[in-house]
């Protein structure tokens, strides 16, 4: 059956660019300034991978919304390409500036386009958990889902997704403003880590703060046994891992899931970077289905 709309998303669902190519999913890129010079967030690993190099010699990102006009032409460009209707996912809302230009850009389409439907998906997801959601949303479509039915699935299930962080140094947060000046440097010298999670409100919060790197790992692993202690062993439960630039870390919490659920399905990819501009090298997540979010 030939479906009538498309799944359309942006570069912070940090999936890669093999996947997003091979699935057919279009993305709009968010962009970057890098020692002055303008990039966009391309879902490439080599991308990634450079950036957070050039990030640990200390060059700092600054990042910036899509505006409206942006927004316009991408979705004008799918509708031109053969589009019916469109399901967009982005980052959750509150973690968003961008979210009402793309309510503006949809409000203004409507004029031109009063056929297309296209829906702008408050997702309550980042990053890989983005990502996790693009990725069943996907399998759906490509099931021969409609429209209303992937639509009813996200808002049954997005919020079934849980998110587990950690941050290495907090300078970059300090540096974007997320921490005062007294915590970073008390937190730097204490060796503190957060430990971090995306409530059902979308926001981005702290769990708990621990002592050193590997009580923050260990600290997600016992959250991932906690969230998941009702699953069998022997379940294929998928799990997306993004690293910004700490792949030993990411190989030893897939280790460690592997040895609670020996046929998890787990991918390892860089974290995106506009994610990544944020919290700096060394942030680690992990992203998979629950039954609810917790702390």
């Amino acid at each position: 059956m030939e479906q009538n709309y498309v799944i359309a998303t942006a570069s912070t669902c940090d999936l890669t660019r093999e996947y997003l190519e091979e699935h057919n999913i279009p993305f709009i890129s968010y962009s970057y300034v890098m020692d002055g010079k303008d990039y966009e967030d391309d879902c490439r690993e080599s991308t990634r991978s450079e950036t957070y190099k050039r990030m640990r010699e200390g060059t700092v990102l600054s990042t910036s919304a899509i505006n409206m006009y942006t927004y316009r032409e991408f979705f004008e460009g799918l509708i031109e390409g053969g589009a019916e209707n469109i399901v967009f996912l982005d980052m959750t809302r509150p973690l968003s500036s961008s979210y009402r230009y793309c309510e503006e850009a949809i409000e203004d389409l409507k004029e031109d386009y009063p056929d297309c439907r296209i829906v702008n998906v408050d997702t309550r997801c980042v990053s890989g958990g983005l990502g996790l959601l693009v990725k069943n949303v996907c399998k759906l479509y490509e099931s021969g889902a409609t429209m209303d039915y992937v639509l009813s699935w996200i808002e049954d299930n997005k919020l079934k997704i849980a998110h587990r962080f950690t941050v290495d140094d907090l300078n970059w947060l300090k540096r974007g403003g997320r921490v005062s000046n007294a915590s970073a440097l008390v937190g730097t010298l204490l060796s503190i880590k957060p430990v971090l999670y995306v409530p059902d409100d979308g926001t981005l919060v702290a769990a708990s703060k621990v002592r050193g790197r590997k009580a923050a790992l260990s600290t997600i692993t016992d959250s991932i046994k906690n969230d998941l202690k009702d699953r069998s062993s022997s379940e294929k439960i998928e799990f997306l891992i993004n690293h910004a630039d700490c792949l030993e870390d990411a190989e030893s919490v897939r280790d460690r899931i592997l040895e609670m659920f020996p046929n998890a399905d787990i991918s390892i990819s860089g974290l995106g970077v506009v994610i990544g501009a944020h919290c700096g090298p060394g942030l680690f997540t992990v992203f998979y289905m629950t039954d609810e979010r917790r702390p």
